[in-house]
């Protein structure tokens, strides 16, 4: 065996940005190949589940709606029966069925859309509608979505670390857009540290988290996709239950077990607005998270808190979540 030597690889992925880092001794060829296959399941998962792809099977869902069920794996079915379980967690704020609003909001064009356009549409979103049985996903109204990005890219930075887990290429640091994935203590003693953005300021970093082990953090946010109308930010993240955005938190930043787990929970949070949001956060096992409010205020659970050192920031530890 060689020396130790830390690898990065960055690609493009679901519309954003990824990252790997890992740490390995086998040289730059194995290195490149584990790589590789690393990267192959992120893209295999994009494939499988983007809406934008005709041959993947969320568009086969979608084309089938109002007709006939789909015959899906036991991948799809644990995607579709999570998104459907936090549908019910959040009383339907979330709803995996509510990509079809997108037909009224075009965050390019910088318009609100008519309140009777989105009423018109509402009848479409209702994960209650949708069927899953017997290795099928049926959509039971003409004109239904199906959309699995608030749950997908969670799940594939796990499956990524999962695949690097495998080849035995750790410590390693999974980054999908934002949402990361680590596996064990950074390889120079010191732990992994995670920057937050400021919901309100792209350039500063609002908090860091900082993580001694295997973990997950994931961020929900109003300032990915958004426009501001006579001092009104309207963003991507709807209530599904009005197909308005929701009000009260600028973003919710959770770490946890798994990426997965700490996106469903942010999700979660975000959607539920900040008082009961963070309650969510308090009552999930193996969950910590800050919520920063839309007029800025920062609330976390007790599991993170201030240090005096650096006014205006949080860091926590979490020692082998």
């Amino acid at each position: 065996m060689g020396e130790r030597v830390l690898y990065t690889k960055a690609f493009p992925i679901m519309g954003g940005g990824g990252v790997i880092e890992f740490i390995d001794e086998r040289g730059p060829e194995a290195a490149e190949s584990i790589a590789r296959r690393a990267i192959d399941e992120a893209d295999r998962i994009e494939r499988k589940y983007s809406r934008y792809l005709p041959d993947s099977v969320v568009s086969r869902i979608i084309r089938d709606a109002g007709r006939t069920p789909v015959a899906v794996d036991s991948e799809t079915t644990g995607l579709v029966r999570t998104a459907l379980d936090l549908a019910e967690r959040t009383a339907g704020a979330f709803d995996p069925t509510s990509g079809v609003l997108r037909r009224v909001w075009n965050f390019r064009e910088r318009r609100v859309p008519d309140r009777a356009d989105v009423e018109a549409i509402l009848p479409l979103v209702d994960y209650r509608q949708v069927s899953l049985r017997d290795g099928t996903v049926f959509l039971r109204r003409a004109g239904m979505e199906i959309d699995l990005g608030g749950v997908g890219k969670e799940y594939a930075a796990d499956r990524v670390a999962e695949i690097l887990l495998a080849e035995r290429a750790v410590p390693a640091l999974v980054n999908l857009g934002g949402d990361v994935r680590t596996l064990g203590a950074r390889g120079d003693g010191h732990p992994w540290r995670i920057g937050v953005q400021d919901p309100r300021d792209r350039d500063r970093c609002r908090f860091s988290v900082r993580l001694m082990g295997d973990a997950g953090v994931a961020t929900s946010g109003d300032y990915e996709r958004f426009f501001v109308i006579d001092g009104v930010r309207y963003h991507h993240l709807l209530d599904a239950r009005t197909g308005m955005p929701a009000r009260g938190v600028a973003s919710v930043t959770v770490v946890g077990p798994t990426a997965f787990k700490a996106g469903l929970a942010a999700t979660t949070a975000f959607l539920l607005g900040a008082e009961a949001g963070l309650a969510s956060l308090e009552a999930s096992p193996g969950i910590e998270g800050a919520v920063i409010t839309e007029a800025g205020a920062v609330e976390t659970t007790t599991g993170m808190w201030k240090l005096s050192d650096l006014p205006g920031s949080i860091f926590a530890d979490y020692p082998g979540i």
